[in-house]
């Protein structure tokens, strides 16, 4: 089945407007690139033309072209010497491992913040699960699963820790318009976040990893099916 749909526009500063000193460093372009894919007004496969994003974004090629780089060291983005830049294709390769390196990077989170969570961090990590499974919107839904992560990894105390799993959901980003595609339904979707909350603010750390591992696996899975079907059609073309 395809997977590719018509693409949404973009949130982009109006033509003419003069965009601030802050707007032109290459981080905030590699944020806004990514926010970009997340409308799918760029999708995997699609070309990243220099040229075209700055003038989409108001700033010269410099920038773009560190913006490209940063994002093709991530993984959102391929770059070939005379061919340029595209958004990184899906895979059920990336997937899989992605899902095994998060699983434990999250196990070792869990065991390390348990003890400096307070009661509110509990509930804004809680409200932020409900919030995560209503949502329709993949930029929504990735902003919310940041700052999910974030209030458990940054209680994990383990600076390194915390940065190499951000680095990970930053290129999984390209996966969230398609999880919503492939669970539209909120009220279908796995709800492992809230599994794993649900327990783990009783303290039982070891039983709430086995909830959001068993749940998380329910989403693995449907993105695998999805993504083997899609390569199976595009062979028998």
């Amino acid at each position: 089945m395809p997977i590719l749909f018509a693409p949404m526009q973009p949130s982009l500063p109006k033509r003419g407007s003069e965009a601030p000193e802050t707007e032109k460093a290459p981080a905030v372009l590699v944020k806004r690139i990514r926010e970009a894919i997340l409308e799918e007004v760029f999708q995997p496969g699609d070309r990243l033309v220099e040229v075209e994003l700055a003038e989409k974004f108001e700033v010269s090629r410099q920038p773009v072209r560190e913006a490209l780089v940063a994002l093709e060291k991530e993984g959102t983005v391929i770059i070939s010497p005379y061919k340029g830049a595209i958004v990184k294709p899906l895979s059920v390769e990336e997937v899989e491992d992605i899902a095994e390196l998060r699983l434990a990077l999250i196990s070792l989170a869990l065991k390390l913040a348990y003890r400096h969570l307070s009661p509110a961090d509990f509930d804004h990590a809680s409200d932020l699960a409900k919030r995560i499974n209503r949502t329709r919107n993949a930029k929504d839904f990735f902003e919310q699963n940041r700052q999910f992560w974030d209030t458990i990894f940054s209680k994990a105390q383990r600076p390194i820790l915390w940065g190499v799993f951000r680095q990970l959901d930053d290129r999984m980003a390209r996966y969230d318009a398609f999880f919503l595609k492939v669970f539209p339904k909120p009220e279908t979707r796995p709800r492992q976040r809230e599994a794993l909350i649900e327990l783990y603010r009783k303290g039982k750390v070891v039983e709430a990893f086995q909830a959001f591992k068993k749940n998380y696996s329910t989403v693995v899975d449907g993105l695998i099916d999805h993504l083997t079907s899609h390569e199976a059609d595009e062979t028998t073309r």
